[in-house]
């Protein structure tokens, strides 16, 4: 089994004159979660076709599974298991009908992985899925992803219209998938989904991939803003030159020092301690913080 289950170089695509993704260097290793962020337009869903051969690149190569999207799509789709962000579905089938013309096309026969799937998902079949919810349309959407057991699982903003009971069904899917050693690429803009699941991120912006890290260090770089409280007066320019302070204000009549930082605490501690310090209060970094930071202001500055 290759090393990375999806990898690509310079992959770029553009729809006439505008730009679908560019130069994007792409790896997931295999066995991972890998969380893939962006907006709405940032070239997540157009990464996705690419990767699947609905739309080839302009220039640029794409591997999944160790085989070229462009060369071995047949090969490709019988192994991987796929979630559009917008599923077309035969309103007149039944639920139970349509899985059943999907798992036909792979040659897929362990129907019993369809029940329990279903069941845990807590889908009717037999019900048309012209008279299903949103929320049981992604339901059968995931079940024909997840029935045969694929290597790789691509989902597009998967839990989308699904109630939080249902979320958290999910989240277990996706543990037993990588407890198998195999891999999920998750593309979603639901932060705290991704913040919980992932092993780690790639951030996109404007069709450039700007960030792939663990969901850890990417922590690690982020703001955190602390608040802290003395035994006296302070001056709170003590702190606004220390490494990694990107701002610092009195607070409290001047017994206390708000202070934002960038990366480690820890010579803020230091120095706040040698000052009699009495209290801090932490506002920790989260994912949000830092998808947030690589989307506004200018380019510069994320």
């Amino acid at each position: 089994m290759s090393e990375l289950a999806i990898q690509t170089e310079a992959l770029t695509k553009y729809y006439g004159s505008q730009r679908g993704v560019e130069d994007l260097d792409l790896e997931v290793r295999t066995g991972e979660v890998y969380g893939f962020l962006g907006p709405n337009g940032a070239g997540k869903t157009t990464t996705i076709r690419l990767l699947m051969d609905f739309i080839r690149p302009t220039r640029g190569t794409a591997r999944v599974l160790g085989l070229d999207s462009s060369a071995s799509p047949i090969e490709i789709h019988r192994r991987v298991g796929y979630l559009p962000g917008e599923l077309d579905m035969y309103d007149r089938l039944t639920g139970g009908e349509m899985i059943r013309y999907f798992g036909n096309l792979r040659g897929f026969d362990a129907w019993h992985r369809v029940d329990e799937i279903a069941g845990a998902l807590e889908l009717d079949l037999s019900v048309k899925i012209g008279e299903y919810s949103s929320g049981n349309k992604q339901k059968a959407g995931l079940v024909q992803a997840f029935m045969h057991e694929p290597e790789l699982l691509i989902l597009d903003e998967p839990t989308n219209a699904l109630d939080p009971l249902i979320q958290q069904v999910f989240y277990r899917m996706v543990e037993e998938v990588i407890s198998s050693g195999r891999t999920v690429f998750l593309s979603s803009h639901i932060l705290p989904e991704v913040e919980r699941i992932a092993d780690r991120v790639g951030i996109i912006r404007d069709g450039t991939l700007v960030a792939a890290e663990t969901v850890d260090a990417l922590k690690q770089r982020a703001v955190r803003r602390l608040q802290l409280y003395f035994d006296g007066e302070v001056d709170h320019t003590d702190f606004a030159a220390i490494e990694g302070v990107t701002s610092a204000r009195t607070m409290n009549h001047g017994r206390a020092v708000a202070v934002e930082v960038e990366g480690s605490v820890e010579a803020v501690m230091r120095a706040a301690v040698e000052r009699r310090l009495t209290n801090v209060t932490s506002e920790s970094a989260d994912l949000a913080g830092v998808f947030l930071a690589y989307y506004s202001g200018d380019d510069d500055a994320a």
